[in-house]
């Protein structure tokens, strides 16, 4: 374990540069305001004031643990996602910053002010389901997870940005909404390729693989999903899949053969295919 400064009352910036030493500087600002319970930018406005030993080890920890790869997410429980704060640790994946685009096309196919029924499809933390919720108030959000521990961190965040019009179910996938209709289905299911490197590698390595991966070519959930998907849409409602790069072809195509019309792929600020969607004629 690196030696952080231990003198009496050593300096907020001091401290601060021997872990920018370690890890990224905006990562280490993020850790050393959790370690604080200061906002990041109280930081800069205190950069000579002292912290005591307590704090410095504290903050010394999740550097080392940060250093070591563990998420800072997962350091800090808390990750920004759309206009909330929410609760994340290791039963939940690690909401993205694309996903927002899922979010954006969901929104614009559910006009404000009417009573619509949503469906989220591997919740996670909620994300998906609490930012709809938010941004449609009349409508009802039911949101499914394989996980108890998701669902219950997803609960969590529900209460913490007190949305109110979401449900959360226990069951994989579909399983939770037997006989049930929605005007749309959004997912943002596992679509990595079991054995890709990728899931060695930075925070993947640290999150749920149940949450990342599915089948050889990553797509047996999608797959599942999509064949499903009919008997819980009604006429004209949308069916809406993040998935990964390289994959939107194959997940038209999909959608395609079991009747989806107005199929097409959305590409994130990347360019590159994000979320395909389709409706249900």
């Amino acid at each position: 374990m690196c030696r952080m400064t231990t003198s009496p009352n050593p300096r907020l910036d001091a401290v601060l540069r021997q872990a920018c030493e370690r890890i990224e500087p905006a990562e280490a600002r993020l850790l050393l305001a959790h370690a604080l319970g200061k906002p990041v930018a109280w930081l800069y406005a205190h950069a000579d004031d002292g912290i005591d030993d307590s704090a410095v080890q504290d903050f010394t920890v999740l550097v080392e643990l940060r250093a070591a790869g563990e998420p800072v997410a997962y350091l800090t429980g808390r990750r920004g996602f759309w206009t909330l704060e929410l609760e994340v640790n290791a039963d939940t994946l690690i909401p993205r910053p694309e996903t927002e685009l899922l979010v954006e096309l969901a929104l614009s196919r559910l006009p404000a002010g009417m009573s619509v029924r949503v469906a989220d499809l591997g919740t996670g933390s909620g994300a998906i389901a609490l930012a709809i919720a938010k941004e449609r108030p009349q409508a009802k959000v039911i949101a499914t997870d394989a996980s108890e521990g998701a669902l219950a961190v997803a609960l969590r965040n529900a209460s913490l940005n007190r949305v109110a019009n979401v449900e959360f179910r226990h069951g994989s996938w579909f399983a939770p909404l037997v006989g049930e209709r929605f005007e749309l289905i959004a997912s943002n299911p596992p679509y990595i390729a079991e054995g890709d490197p990728h899931l060695q590698q930075g925070d993947l390595r640290f999150e749920p693989a149940t949450a990342l991966s599915s089948g050889r070519d990553g797509l047996d959930d999608i797959r599942e999903i999509v064949a499903g998907a009919g008997e819980h849409l009604i006429a004209g409602g949308w069916l809406l899949l993040e998935h990964g790069f390289d994959q939107g072809a194959l997940i038209r195509s999909l959608l395609e053969t079991v009747g989806f019309v107005e199929v097409t792929t959305e590409v994130d600020l990347e360019g590159r295919d994000r979320v395909t969607l389709g409706r249900w004629p």
